[in-house]
């Protein structure tokens, strides 16, 4: 039996269950940690299967984010393991800070204290965020009651992991990815949070107003084509780069909602809010959580080494449009 070479952990979120299946597509053998394997493993092994890897080049193992060691069994087979791949996190709108750190922060640093044990990792690939990545931390304090507990708690810890990476010695990567919306061709998807939520709104006619101006732009990516991405890393990225995964392509946010509105069928709002004008009204008032709206932003950001990795890899986008429409339809024909 061959012992897994790339450990992964949030194998279960969205992210997760896509780059696990892309792993072994790519004859990866990939250990995945999650809380309670002993009653997950099969679900897990069946999802791969049924999303095109192979479960035979898995390996379950129980694990915790927060416990020393990962809580990882002491006779877990990761001698030969290179790559890891942290894409856990706390992510929900209304933590406590503690709660938000405990996860994103600490969990964040145990797994690089983890990587430096490993004999020859090659690389730590830790998940970040598109906005995360543009944000100065400055004082934590501010950043905590300017941007709420999950985002901010990712600022934190993408300085932590990096400085931290850099003291043992620990070869790492920063991806930052935009809005991962579903597969490219089934639109299946597993968060239902964030753009997913203002589309669900829109179909139920419950959106009042496209919130926004003309350029706020939240950018997007599939869910495949990250999967695809976040595998080369290893090989093609450099040491220390930060790689903000996003699709270019992607309309302006009120474009966006039109285009799906349009393959929905259901008539798009008329009105716009800006986003300063959203910051002042009460959230009862205007259905918006307070953290969501620092995504709703017109900047741009820096593409270049990811454009040069997905140049090096080979890997192009699928076509927008049909993967926002297979996207919406999943949303809202799944519950």
């Amino acid at each position: 039996m061959t012992t897994p070479d790339v450990l992964v952990l949030g194998a279960t979120g969205l992210i997760g269950r896509w780059l696990v299946p892309e792993l072994t597509r790519q004859g990866r053998h990939v250990a995945v940690v999650v809380r309670r394997a002993a009653e997950r493993a099969d679900e897990y092994r069946a999802w791969t299967a049924a999303h095109n890897g192979d479960p035979s080049r898995l390996t379950v193992l129980d694990g915790d984010l927060t416990a020393p060691g990962l809580g990882l069994p002491a006779d877990a087979p990761l001698a030969d393991v290179r790559d890891v791949y942290n894409l856990g996190g706390r992510f929900a709108f209304g933590l406590a800070r503690e709660e938000a750190r405990r996860v994103n922060v600490d969990g964040a640093l145990e797994v690089v204290r983890w990587t430096a044990r490993l004999t020859a990792p090659r690389r730590l690939v830790h998940i970040s965020g598109y906005r995360v990545g543009s944000s100065p931390v400055g004082d934590l304090d501010l950043l905590y009651r300017k941007l709420g507990a999950y985002e901010a708690s990712k600022v934190e810890a993408d300085g932590a992991v990096r400085r931290e990476a850099t003291a043992l010695g620990v070869p790492f990567n920063i991806v930052n990815p935009s809005t991962v919306i579903g597969d490219s061709r089934t639109g299946e998807t597993t968060q239902r949070i964030g753009l997913a939520a203002l589309v669900l709104d829109l179909h139920q006619r419950r959106l009042p107003a496209l919130p926004g101006s003309r350029d706020t732009w939240v950018p997007v990516i599939t869910a495949d084509h990250l999967a695809r991405f976040l595998a080369a890393v290893p090989e093609h990225a450099k040491p220390g780069e930060a790689l903000w995964a996003l699709d270019e392509s992607t309309p302006p946010l009120h474009t966006l909602l039109r285009q799906v509105a349009a393959h929905l069928d259901v008539p798009a709002p008329r009105l716009s809010v800006p986003a300063a004008l959203l910051r002042r009204l009460p959230p009862r008032l205007t259905g918006t959580d307070p953290e969501t709206l620092s995504f709703l932003s017109a900047d741009r950001y820096p593409t270049t080494t990811a454009t040069t990795l997905s140049e090096k890899a080979s890997l192009t986008p699928p076509p927008l449009l049909p993967a926002l429409n297979a996207w919406s339809t999943h949303l809202t024909t799944h519950p």
